[in-house]
């Protein structure tokens, strides 16, 4: 892997628009969140990086947000465990490959139950701790992954919580595994969309951030990708699934 943690460098390759599979893979993160959102609403994403939402979310009112401070944001220096905004003020909250970085889960559930309007929506796309995720985190030995933590326990980090770089990939699998154990501890949410997806083009994106070596594809290879990667993740998730699709309305 090459420039892992380079925001800026990621950001410029994005831009250039030359990874024909990683704009793919980050239209696909995105575009179906539409889904549940309306043009008129007011939406924030958190843990934004390089900010490729405002290229595939279709609102019109809609923020990018980082813990970091770089230029191409909306909002700057904001902490996801604790924002800053008013109570009420968005009717959906955005979080891509962010939640594995939280070293305290619950609170950030809480924290965007706050800032949420009633009914309104958390998107989230996150890693899936698959039997291949692990076997590619430990090959990469790129970010990490402990299943064996409480991700509902506010007093034991789940990560390094000094560093938002830190990761434990086990965390969107274990909030979610057992909905009724996410249920009894956050009851003002309900989970109404639930999927496992990204095998082939996770792998073969060339990386959103930390860059490796990739085939390139056109796009009638692609989507024969994307027919092949949505037959395995809903064949097989526990083994080939690298992402997972989760919506959260809060009850009014």
């Amino acid at each position: 892997m090459n420039h892992a943690g380079d925001i800026k460098n990621s950001r410029d390759i994005y831009i250039k628009g030359t990874n024909r599979n990683l704009n793919w893979l980050l239209r696909s993160r995105f575009a179906w969140m539409n889904e549940y959102i309306k043009s008129e609403d007011i939406g924030l994403e958190l843990g934004s990086g390089i900010a490729a939402s405002k290229d595939f979310i279709m609102c019109r009112n809609f923020l990018v947000s980082d813990y970091l401070d770089s230029d191409w944001l909306d909002v700057k220096n904001i902490n996801a465990l604790d924002t800053g905004f008013a109570s009420s003020s968005f009717d959906f909250v955005v979080v891509s490959n962010t939640i594995h970085h939280l070293a305290f889960p619950a609170f950030f559930f809480r924290e965007v139950d706050r800032i949420l309007k009633p009914n309104g929506k958390l998107l989230i796309q996150d890693i899936y701790s698959s039997l291949l995720m692990r076997i590619l985190l430990r090959v990469t030995k790129h970010e990490g992954y402990n299943e064996k933590i409480n991700v509902f326990n506010d007093k034991l980090p789940c990560n390094e919580k000094d560093d938002p770089w830190s990761a434990n990939c086990s965390i969107p699998k274990l909030l979610f595994k057992d909905p009724r154990k996410f249920d009894k501890e956050f009851p003002n949410w309900e989970i109404i969309h639930y999927k496992n997806v990204e095998f082939i083009s996770f792998a073969n994106s060339g990386g959103v951030i930390a860059k490796t070596k990739y085939i390139k594809l056109s796009p009638r290879l692609l989507a024969l990708q994307d027919r092949i990667d949505k037959f395995f993740c809903w064949a097989l998730p526990e083994i080939f699934s690298f992402q997972v699709q989760i919506v959260l309305s809060k009850k009014s």
